[in-house]
């Protein structure tokens, strides 16, 4: 999807197929699409509206098919960016903040207005134990990377340890495995590489992208780890927001009946 809540590298995997398996709620919301055509529009106002010339197009593209997005819809998005007369222009905003037991939280939006979006992030926050920081407040606890997700059951002739060598010739800085989900990490630089690679080698990806993984991250149990977790989803429900991204881990048991 076209955001996704990123915890420290132990957390991150489980929550992924959480957030999947839950998604199919938010579209009916019609959340996800308005997520997607923002996501299109700034990949194609940055690099043009041609896929194959465009590489965070084609992300964006993936995922929008991946979550059903009908083609007109997408069509209607790119056209919005690059043609005469476009409307209002979508810009990226990222807000920094805290949630409970003092963890880290960046949220990446894509708005036309930012003060209504502000507004309904500091909402969020506030009722959710929260508060939105400065700008730069938390950033420097996250680096960017190329992260790639892959079900290591969908792949034809191929093992998770296959897949993670695959990953490590092309490039990739880190590689890890729960279950049958491999995740991949690299730089933002090579990200384009290693995924051209694994595609070329007849991986199929879940979801490939340019994210922000925390350096550290911050326990969470019971309550807190409760209020946390609905601090996000909050965040997530906005229109604006397309990544919330935070270094908090909490037990899977919590994650499952979140």
């Amino acid at each position: 999807m076209g955001y996704e809540y990123y915890s420290a590298v132990s957390g991150h995997s489980k929550w992924s197929q959480i957030k999947r398996q839950k998604g199919a709620a938010d579209v009916k919301r019609g959340i996800v699409f308005t997520k997607m055509a923002r996501e299109i529009m700034l990949a194609a106002r940055e690099g043009g509206g041609d896929p194959d010339a465009n590489f965070r197009l084609r992300l964006a593209l993936d995922r929008a098919r991946a979550v059903n997005m009908p083609n007109a819809n997408i069509q209607r998005a790119i056209d919005r960016a690059t043609g005469e007369g476009a409307d209002a222009q979508v810009e990226s905003v990222v807000y920094e903040g805290y949630g409970p037991g003092g963890v880290s939280i960046m949220v990446e939006a894509a708005t036309d207005n930012r003060n209504r979006t502000a507004s309904e992030i500091r909402a969020a926050f506030t009722r959710h134990n929260g508060k939105l920081g400065e700008s730069g407040s938390v950033q420097w606890l996250f680096e960017q990377k190329g992260l790639i997700e892959i079900d290591a059951r969908a792949q034809r002739g191929m093992t998770a340890e296959t897949i993670e060598l695959l990953a490590i010739d092309a490039g990739a800085e880190d590689v890890e495995t729960d279950g049958d989900l491999v995740t991949v990490y690299t730089s933002p630089s090579t990200f384009e590489r290693v995924k051209s690679a694994l595609d070329v080698a007849g991986v199929k990806s879940e979801s490939a992208e340019v994210s922000m993984r925390p350096s550290s991250s911050i326990h969470l149990e019971g309550e807190q780890a409760q209020k946390m977790i609905r601090l996000v989803e909050a965040l997530e429900e906005l229109d604006d927001v397309q990544k919330v991204h935070a270094n908090f881990d909490v037990p899977e048991e919590v994650l499952e009946t979140a």
